[in-house]
C-alpha cells in the first residue's frame, strides 16, 4: 500500500541534488590534495582549500539531516541517506585531517608514493562523483554502479599497495638515522590511505541501497 502511495508522491529531487554537491566538494578536496602532494599548488593555499571544502561539506550534510527530518515521503530509507552522507563527510574530513598533519609536522616535500596515493584519491573521487547522480534511478543504472563500485575497490587495493611501498621506502630511508622523520611520513601516508577507505565505504552504502531497491 505504501509503495502504490508513494508511486502517486511527486519525485522528491532534493536529496540527489545535495549528495551531488556534497560530490563536487570531495572532487574539489581531492584536487587541492594532490595539487599539494604533487607540488602544483603552494602548501599552505592547497591547505586552507581542502579545509574550505570541508567547511562546504559540513554545510550540504547538515541540510541533508534537516531534510531527513522534515521530508515526508524519502526517496529511499532515512538510515541509508543518513549514512550515506555520513560516509561522504568522513572522506572530506579524512583529507582535511592529512592537511592538518602537514601543516602541523611543516612538510615540505612528498615522497613518489605519497604523490602517487594523491592520484588515486583523485581517481577515487572522480567515480564517486560519477556514481552518485545514478541514485536517482536505481534499477536503471543497477549495473552501471556495480561497475562502478568494484573500480572504486580496485582504486583501494592500489592505495593499499602504494601504502605498503611507501612504508617500506621510508623505513629504509629513515632507519637508524631520523626516527622522527619516520614517525611523520608514517602519519601522512595513514591518512592518505584512509581517504581513499572512506571513499570506498560510500561505494559500500551505495550498493547496499543498490540491493535493497532491486
Amino acid at each position: 500500500m505504501l509503495g502504490w502511495f508513494q508511486k502517486l508522491l511527486p519525485k522528491e529531487d532534493k536529496f540527489f541534488v545535495l549528495f551531488e554537491r556534497h560530490a563536487q566538494t570531495l572532487k574539489a578536496g581531492a584536487l587541492a590534495l594532490d595539487g599539494v602532494l604533487s607540488g602544483a599548488r603552494p602548501i599552505e593555499a592547497g591547505c586552507a582549500e581542502i579545509f574550505a571544502e570541508e567547511n562546504r561539506a559540513d554545510a550540504i550534510a547538515g541540510e541533508v539531516m534537516l531534510e531527513v527530518g522534515r521530508t515526508f515521503i524519502t526517496p529511499f530509507d532515512r538510515g541509508d541517506i543518513e549514512e550515506l552522507i555520513g560516509s561522504m563527510d568522513d572522506a572530506i574530513d579524512q583529507m582535511q585531517k592529512t592537511a592538518k598533519a602537514i601543516r602541523l609536522f611543516e612538510v615540505e616535500s612528498f615522497a613518489p608514493s605519497m604523490q602517487e596515493l594523491g592520484k588515486t584519491i583523485v581517481a577515487a573521487s572522480l567515480k564517486v562523483g560519477e556514481l552518485l547522480p545514478m541514485l536517482r534511478d536505481i534499477k536503471k543504472h543497477a549495473v552501471g554502479i556495480g561497475a562502478l563500485a568494484k573500480e572504486i575497490g580496485a582504486i583501494e587495493e592500489r592505495s593499499d599497495e602504494l601504502y605498503d611501498r611507501g612504508l617500506k621506502e621510508l623505513f629504509k630511508a629513515h632507519r637508524g638515522t631520523d626516527a622522527m622523520g619516520f614517525i611523520v611520513g608514517a602519519e601522512v601516508y595513514d591518512h592518505l590511505e584512509k581517504v581513499v577507505d572512506r571513499f570506498e565505504d560510500v561505494a559500500k552504502r551505495v550498493s547496499r541501497i543498490v540491493l535493497e531497491h532491486l
